[in-house]
């Protein structure tokens, strides 16, 4: 039996760090449409044969430079109208990395990188809010 799905597959990965006992994620700007110019988290589209946890690294570091083998697989996003673009399901993860030792460059995707605190944050493009909202609530109970 066909099953005729058209469904893209995403990750997304919310890095917080701490400053001055402030928690604090590092967004990205979005350099492409959708949502061009507006705050949100790494992430992009997985390759066809790459594994979920090594897309998000890979897009993690391709669009801010940061490199970490620690991410935690939080939860997966679906709803049919979170991205414009075409109906895409997204595996998010999240880490903790120490703000003094990394130094976040945008690239290709991402027209600047930013860390914001979590108690002022900018509009997010797609889901990411819920996203991020998901992820803060698991790493301060974990």
């Amino acid at each position: 039996m066909a099953y005729p799905q058209n469904i893209k597959v995403t990750v997304d990965a919310v890095v917080f760090g701490y400053q001055r006992e402030d928690l604090q994620v590092l967004l990205i700007q979005r350099k492409n449409d959708p949502f061009q110019g507006k705050w949100a988290l790494p992430g992009g589209f997985v390759e066809d044969d790459e594994a979920l946890d090594t897309a998000a690294a890979r897009e993690l570091e391709e669009e801010t430079g940061v490199h970490t083998s620690n991410l935690t697989q939080l939860y997966t996003f679906g709803k049919p109208e979170r991205d414009p673009r075409a109906r895409a399901i997204s595996v998010a993860y999240y880490t903790e990395v120490d703000q003094s030792e990394i130094n976040p460059q945008a690239a290709t995707d991402a027209a600047e990188t930013r860390w914001f605190s979590t108690r002022k944050l900018p509009e997010l493009a797609f889901d990411h809010a819920e996203i991020l909202a998901k992820a803060k609530e698991a790493f301060l109970n974990r």
